[in-house]
């Protein structure tokens, strides 16, 4: 069990990046990682030794992303905006360039995103993110050809047709 929590504790900077890139809001995204880490921590036993840890906490964050996505909930104000930040050491074009992908991703519908960011950042296969999602492996590569062509016509700043409306 030692081992299992030491991976558990090994995955927070990654999940972390996840939940940053998710949510765009800096607080949000590391209470997400929390309640991750902590629902992790609890069904600890129930993880398949042998599998990803990394992928098993996706799935997890996921789920608590979508069950507090279907709850009502109060505005909120973060308290950590005019808290000064530590230096970077990127250059500033550096920082630019991310700030505008991280504007750019935002940009992107949720399920783009989040099909993006754990193919293209998180590095899991196709089949890893529709298992953490819960899609079929078809809408894994349809939602990333549709996220990585829009992401491609903001970052040119060029006009970006309108996502297809679901009809029930």
């Amino acid at each position: 069990m030692h081992d299992d929590g030491a991976r558990l504790v090994a995955c927070i900077p990654r999940l972390r990046r996840y939940a940053r890139a998710l949510l765009g809001e800096r607080a949000e995204a590391d209470d997400l990682v929390q309640d991750t880490v902590a629902r992790g921590w609890d069904r600890l036993a129930t993880w398949r030794r042998g599998s990803d840890m990394r992928a098993w906490l996706f799935s997890i964050m996921h789920n608590l992303h979508v069950d507090h996505l279907r709850q009502p909930g109060l505005p909120t104000v973060p308290l950590d905006e005019d808290v000064p930040q530590p230096a970077d050491p990127a250059q500033p074009s550096d920082r630019l360039a991310v700030r505008d992908m991280d504007a750019a991703l935002q940009q992107l519908p949720p399920e783009q995103r989040a099909v993006l960011l754990l193919v293209a950042v998180e590095e899991l296969s196709y089949e890893e993110t529709a298992a953490t999602l819960g899609i079929p492996l078809g809408t894994v590569m349809s939602r990333l050809s549709r996220g990585r062509e829009r992401l491609r016509l903001i970052m040119l700043g060029q006009p970006v047709p309108a996502p297809l409306k679901v009809i029930k």
